[in-house]
């Protein structure tokens, strides 16, 4: 060192004496001129990538020093040898872990430089395992992100991280989300650290798959009929998840709540691309696929209506509002001109028709494929007697309650609340379907006079506080009503189901734009591989499906991904 300890205990001396001149200077500065105030290091872009500095032997020494300099009152003086051979011991340490381990993210160093001496303390087991998974980026990944956990329990991960098991279920498969602890041992209550103690959300950070327990997952999507799956589900007492694209939030539910099944329903474009980790943590059991002919759903899709603006479920209402005006609550693409070219190319990268893409994430050896077909009024009696069977849901007496789940043609139209007024007296009419009447209502259909088809559908019903109001007045006002208001709501509806496309014109379509054709052809060709190998009869059940592959055939030969 030149001098000796004394000649470097002088030169910091002075170093210390002009930084602490610099930063008076500085700090008079900035009150004068704020904005020459330097930005916090974690603010700059590049703070991350220059973590690695702080592994560099002249950063680790200068810890050291200052650390000297800080207890030199202490004593520190005399240890400082030894300190400065202690660093560049960890220094060479650190330098051959980076050296074998060369694509260590940015955020995995900056966790290690907080836990430095964590990390020493255990080194040899550390580098074995990290060496043995040095190809294994994902449990790296979690072994940094929890480090502080990984440390604390080092010694139940280590049994787990060096087990056949995690071997054949994670690491064989090149699983994204692995485990950082052992998914038997947390099913068990008498084991210290299980599913029962662990918080839900440290579950999710160490990507812990979702407990045993469940009867079934169940994967559901848009235009697929899930509405009518759901609802019988419900009605023989499962407990489940509805929609939401937040999957993080759905696994904390999971912990939260109890339910028999996981749902996850597929509506919007982007729902597969953020529930990918989701899927990922599910349990190793049985999964409900619903699928259904793509041609007939994309029908679906293509007619699919919305609210208009401002209009929403139980919109309130005046009666004396003309009926064409209160019934004017659902906009389609038809009446908006939209083309049919148009419409299809809307839903082709729909996230609706992930299904090999999903099923390459999950246990490929225990997936129930259920065709929307079977959920028909006139097959969903024997379908569920099945599924009762398989997946041991409860007895419901009333079995018909389910052939009479009702959607069709009034969604977006009902339900409607209309108000009826007589001098001082204010009540509501609720105009709702049949099997989704609002508990505790009234049904008003017998005591009106007016009998329309319709009826077989719709209810109209009241609140029991309203019924005392209810007065001959009021009784005809709501007769006056109902008659016109079902008179115009059937032409309506006619209107609307004539001006729907149909599975022809969606096959004629495919016939004359071979563009769009051979998009779908290559988009259905990579999605439904699993189906067709497993499933073979329900796909050759799909009518329109089967006349488009004909179609292609035909005009096509064997298409080519590199015809799109």
């Amino acid at each position: 060192m030149g001098g000796g300890y004394i000649a470097l205990f002088k030169k910091l001396y002075k170093i210390k004496k002009q930084h602490k001149k610099e930063q008076k200077i500085y700090q008079q500065t900035i009150q004068i001129f704020p904005q020459l105030k330097y930005p916090s290091l974690e603010t700059c872009g590049d703070y991350e990538q220059a973590l690695r500095y702080k592994f560099h032997l002249s950063y680790m020494l200068g810890e050291v020093l200052i650390k000297a300099d800080k207890t030199w009152h202490k004593g520190s003086g005399f240890k400082l040898k030894n300190d400065i051979k202690k660093a560049n011991k960890e220094f060479k340490i650190f330098k051959e872990i980076f050296n074998n381990f060369a694509k260590l993210s940015p955020n995995i160093i900056k966790i290690i430089s907080k836990n430095k001496q964590a990390f020493l303390k255990e080194l040899p087991r550390i580098q074995n395992i990290l060496k043995i998974h040095q190809d294994y980026q994902p449990i790296l990944d979690n072994i940094f992100h929890n480090f502080n956990y990984f440390i604390q329990n080092f010694n139940l991960i280590e049994e787990w991280l060096l087990s056949n098991d995690f071997n054949e279920k994670y690491k064989k498969e090149n699983h994204p989300y692995p485990s950082l602890l052992d998914p038997k041992k947390l099913n068990d209550e008498n084991e210290k650290i299980n599913y029962k103690n662990i918080p839900a959300e440290l579950a999710w950070e160490m990507n812990l798959p979702l407990p045993d327990g469940y009867k079934f997952n169940l994967f559901t999507f848009g235009l697929t009929g899930h509405s009518i799956l759901l609802r019988a589900l419900v009605y023989h007492g499962v407990r489940l998840q509805w929609y939401s694209n937040d999957y993080k939030m759905l696994y904390l539910d999971n912990f939260e709540h109890s339910y028999d099944c996981i749902h996850i329903l597929f509506l919007d474009r982007n729902d597969f691309n953020k529930s990918f980790k989701y899927i990922n943590l599910l349990p190793r059991i049985t999964t409900i696929f619903l699928i259904r002919d793509p041609i007939s759903k994309f029908k679906t899709g293509l007619n699919h209506g919305g609210y208009k603006k401002g209009c929403n479920s139980y919109d309130i209402v005046d009666s004396n509002i003309p009926i064409q005006k209160i019934l004017d609550r659902v906009q389609y693409p038809f009446f908006e001109q939209i083309t049919l070219e148009h419409m299809l190319n809307y839903w082709i990268n729909h996230g609706v028709w992930r299904y090999d893409s999903i099923i390459k994430n999950i246990c490929k050896e225990k997936i129930y494929f259920l065709d929307m077909e079977e959920l028909m009024p006139n097959k969903i009696l024997s379908t569920f007697v099945d599924l009762k069977f398989k997946f041991k849901l409860n007895n419901i007496d009333n079995l018909e309650i389910m052939q009479n789940i009702i959607f069709g043609p009034y969604r977006y139209i009902l339900p409607l609340i209309i108000n009826f007024s007589f001098e001082n007296i204010n009540i509501k009419v609720y105009i709702e379907l049949k099997d989704r009447v609002t508990n505790g209502n009234i049904n008003l259909n017998c005591m009106l006079k007016y009998k329309h088809d319709l009826l077989q559908d719709i209810v109209f019903s009241i609140s029991e506080l309203d019924f005392e109001y209810l007065n001959n007045p009021l009784i005809k006002q709501i007769n006056d009503f109902q008659k016109d208001f079902l008179d115009v709501l059937n032409k309506k509806i006619k209107d609307i189901e004539n001006k729907k496309w149909s599975e022809n014109d969606i096959l004629s379509e495919f016939k004359n734009n071979k563009l769009i054709r051979n998009k779908v052809f290559n988009m259905l060709h990579k999605e439904l591989k699993f189906i067709k190998q497993y499933r073979p009869d329900i796909v050759a059940s799909w009518k329109y499906y089967q006349e488009f592959e004909q179609m292609c055939k035909e005009l096509d030969g064997d298409i080519q991904e590199k015809d799109l």
